[in-house]
């Protein structure tokens, strides 16, 4: 069984963000803002329902899904994009793939050495991100 994802957690390492966000297609103006951003994220579990809650100052973002089953997500605030999704376990990592406009998207949650780790790929680009707990 994996770990638990679920806490609060705060954001303390941030890899090629801005990459990702230029495979992404999102504008020169938000990149800058995003990556001055120290973000919060909160993730919840109820059997196989999940609620990851990602919060800073400029704009927050929610996901709700279950484990297995593909969902219809808008991603307001990030590309705006209209993708579906499937999030799956592979092994101790919660993995999403993205189906939309953008080839091979999605991202991976998964704890390690006590702490929260993200990444969110797009197009060959890769964001790591890692959360100590709060």
């Amino acid at each position: 069984m994996p770990a638990s994802l679920c806490g609060t957690w705060d954001l303390i390492s941030n890899v090629n963000l801005e990459g990702y966000m230029i495979a992404l297609g999102v504008s020169p103006a938000l990149q800058k803002i995003a990556l001055k951003l120290k973000l919060k994220k909160v993730i919840e579990q109820q059997g196989d329902n999940y609620i990851i809650k990602t919060s800073s100052t400029f704009r927050n973002y929610n996901i709700s899904f279950r484990v297995g089953q593909v969902f219809e997500e808008f991603t307001k605030g990030l590309d705006n994009r209209h993708v579906k999704s499937l999030v799956t376990w592979q092994g101790n990592k919660l993995v999403c793939e993205q189906i939309g406009e953008k080839k091979i998207r999605g991202w991976a949650h998964w704890i390690e050495d006590d702490k929260l780790h993200l990444e969110l790929y797009c197009e060959g680009q890769v964001c790591k991100q890692v959360f100590k707990k709060n």
